[in-house]
C-alpha cells in the first residue's frame, strides 16, 4: 500500500514536471543570414557602462601596442569628450566621416575641448557590434590600426552614441600629449585618484 502511495505520488510529480517543461519556451536555433553565419544579437549599452567600456577598451588597445612593441596610452577626458562630441554628431549626421556637421575637423575638435597636445588620428565606426568587435575590425585595416599603434601616441580618447534601434556610432581618438612621461605618469595617476 506504501509503495502504491509512493508510485501514485512519484508519476503525478513526474506529469506536473512534463507539464511544466512543456510550457517552456523551446530555445530557437540562430537566425542566419545570407552569407550563413548566425545573425548578431542587438549590443544595448547601458546608462552605468561608460567606465567599464572605456576601460576595458583602453586594456585592450594598450594590450595591442604592448604586442607592438609601443609604450601604452592613457585615456584623457578631454579627449573621451572630442570623442563623445562626434560620436552623437555622426549619429545626427547619419554617415560615419570626420567633419562636425558645422564643418568641423579633427583638429577643430581636440582644440574645442583644451587638447594641447598634438592630434595624431581617429577612428570612426558604425555598427550594431561591440567594441571589442569594433576593435578588431580597426585592427584589420592598416589606417586604422595605424593610429591606434602609432608610436608617438600617450593619450586616447574612447566614446560612442547608442541609437534608440541599437546602431553604434564609435570614435576613437588618438593624441601624442605634450610633456614628458614623468609627467603625464604624475598627472595620470592625480586624474585617478
Amino acid at each position: 500500500m506504501i509503495a502504491g502511495a509512493m508510485l501514485r505520488k512519484f508519476l503525478s510529480l513526474a506529469a506536473v514536471l512534463a507539464a511544466v517543461a512543456a510550457c517552456a519556451p523551446v530555445p530557437q536555433p540562430p537566425q542566419l543570414g545570407p552569407d550563413g553565419q548566425p545573425l548578431p544579437r542587438l549590443y544595448r549599452i547601458g546608462q552605468g557602462d561608460e567606465t567599464r567600456i572605456q576601460f576595458e577598451t583602453l586594456d585592450s588597445v594598450n594590450a595591442l601596442r604592448e604586442a607592438a612593441g609601443v609604450a601604452p596610452v592613457d585615456l584623457d577626458p578631454r579627449l573621451n569628450a572630442a570623442a563623445a562630441t562626434h560620436a552623437r554628431d555622426m549619429a545626427v549626421q547619419n554617415r560615419p566621416w570626420h567633419f562636425g556637421s558645422d564643418g568641423s575637423s579633427p583638429i577643430d575638435r581636440v582644440r574645442r575641448v583644451g587638447y594641447e597636445g598634438s592630434f595624431l588620428g581617429e577612428t570612426l565606426s558604425e555598427t550594431y557590434e561591440t567594441e571589442v568587435q569594433t576593435l578588431a575590425a580597426w585592427m584589420e585595416e592598416e589606417p586604422t590600426r595605424d593610429i591606434i599603434l602609432d608610436r608617438r601616441a600617450r593619450d586616447m580618447g574612447f566614446a560612442w552614441y547608442q541609437e534608440p534601434g541599437g546602431k553604434i556610432w564609435w570614435t576613437l581618438v588618438m593624441g601624442a600629449g605634450t610633456d614628458d612621461g614623468a609627467t603625464r605618469t604624475e598627472a595620470s595617476l592625480r586624474d585617478r585618484s
